[in-house]
């Protein structure tokens, strides 16, 4: 397993090893022991999502889950590609505000860890995107909170071009980083 710190040090991008032969490949995408003891994470992981994105350019996000249930979330690209993002939304961090991001594809095999604490979302760079992620802390809708893809704060670089951004209505709706209040605490 490769594991490489981001800007913001607690964002991982963790490639785990992948065997492949004439039939294809195998790969352990997770093993909680191995991901301790490379990473420190403790995967107690408590949910497994995974979205289908038909088009190029769907944004989702910019997400997070608040207080008690907030979630850690280990993603990875089953199918086409993303540039996915994570914003620090730690009132006190010293990268409050700050963002890292990655391709992960199907290709490169690559995973992000995005800790509690942090507000997660994706672009799709391809049709019919599939993303499959590990969460630590259980789904409560009444907890769930966010912020706009296009915050002008953040200033994210999103690789698509606004008009051609596909967006659930309830993303359409999120406030910037500076309206939402505190979200977290470091």
């Amino acid at each position: 397993m490769n594991v490489e710190r981001m800007e913001i040090p607690e964002v991982l991008l963790i490639t785990p090893p992948k065997f492949g032969d004439e039939r294809g490949f195998f790969s352990e995408t997770f093993n909680a022991k191995k991901l301790l003891a490379a990473t420190g994470i403790d995967g107690q992981f408590v949910q497994d999502n995974h979205s289908l994105s038909v088009q190029k350019g769907v944004i989702r996000g910019l997400h997070c889950q608040l207080s008690p249930f907030i979630q850690g979330k280990l993603v990875r690209c089953v199918r086409g590609s993303i540039w996915d993002v994570a914003v620090d939304a730690r009132v006190g961090s010293p990268t409050f505000g700050k963002w890292v991001a990655a391709e992960l594809s199907a290709e490169n095999w690559k995973q992000l860890w995005i800790p509690g604490g942090f507000v997660h979302g994706f672009c799709t760079l391809e049709p019919n995107t599939e993303v499959v992620y590990k969460v630590t802390g259980d789904y409560d809708k009444a907890s769930e909170a966010g912020v706009i893809w296009n915050d002008p704060d953040l200033a994210l670089p999103w690789p698509v071009k606004p008009e051609e951004v596909v967006l659930s209505d309830k993303d359409k709706l999120l406030p910037t980083l500076r309206d939402a209040g505190t979200l977290f605490t470091y």
